[in-house]
């Protein structure tokens, strides 16, 4: 796989090909909700129904795994802007990808784990930020002790492990789709000259169709493991 394109600047590393991702679907997510939201009607036009279909179905994961009404009220929107960007960002490398040499400046931005902890970590502060809003601080913090104190390690190092399996999940779909397309296109295409390149073309499509129903799956599963996640934070067991 081809090296993503990492700049230096006060002495930090950027990643400069998944801020060019993560921003271009950025935009394509403000268009679409802005392009689907505009002259909204008491009857519905077909373009209202796609994303009043959308807001239903992300509401419907936040209800079916958050009991508290007030986390509920406040995760609705989160949970849609959430899937969208998700959902796109996963898309974006099997049909755009801008390579230079041998760096990448444009591909599916949560192939890379930095992508994809940014996402976990913003799950678990908010539900920290939930579980404390509902039972104080200190009622919060002895929930990892219950039912007997000594869980509390057990407890904290679930913590972890929740963050890695969240974030390592949507990572190791993402980047495991893209590494075989390269193979496909790469490797095997040009492997045996015309022959393999027929043979290749329609496996590439055949692939490509796939990943984009795994990413599909994924950005649901992302978003409703994180809805599991807070609704445990904010449910006294």
């Amino acid at each position: 796989m081809e090296k993503s394109f990492v700049f230096k600047f006060l002495g930090l590393n950027f990643d400069l090909t998944g801020m060019i991702g993560s921003t271009l679907m950025a935009a394509v997510v403000l268009f679409v909700c802005i392009w689907l939201s505009r002259k909204v009607e008491l009857r519905p036009n077909k373009k209202q129904n796609v994303i009043e279909y959308l807001l239903d179905f992300t509401d419907g994961i936040v209800k079916d795994n958050v009991s508290d009404p007030d986390a509920r009220k406040h995760l609705s929107l989160y949970a849609f802007v959430l899937f969208l960007f998700i959902f796109c960002m996963n898309q974006l490398g099997l049909f755009l990808e801008v390579k230079v040499g041998d760096n990448m400046f444009v591909k599916s931005p949560t192939a890379d784990p930095v992508t994809t902890m940014s996402f976990a970590m913003m799950t678990l502060l908010l539900s920290f930020t939930f579980g404390m809003q509902k039972f104080g601080v200190g009622g919060y913090w002895r929930n990892y002790a219950e039912p007997v104190s000594f869980l509390f390690p057990i407890n904290m190092i679930e913590e972890i492990t929740n963050f890695l399996t969240l974030s390592l999940r949507l990572y190791g779909n993402i980047y495991a789709g893209e590494v075989l397309l390269t193979l496909i296109g790469n490797s095997l295409a040009p492997s045996f000259g015309i022959t393999t390149m027929v043979l290749a073309a329609p496996l590439a499509m055949i692939w490509q169709g796939f990943s984009v129903f795994i990413g599909s799956i994924q950005a649901y599963v992302f978003v409703t493991l994180s809805m599991v996640y807070i609704g445990k934070k904010v449910t006294k067991e």
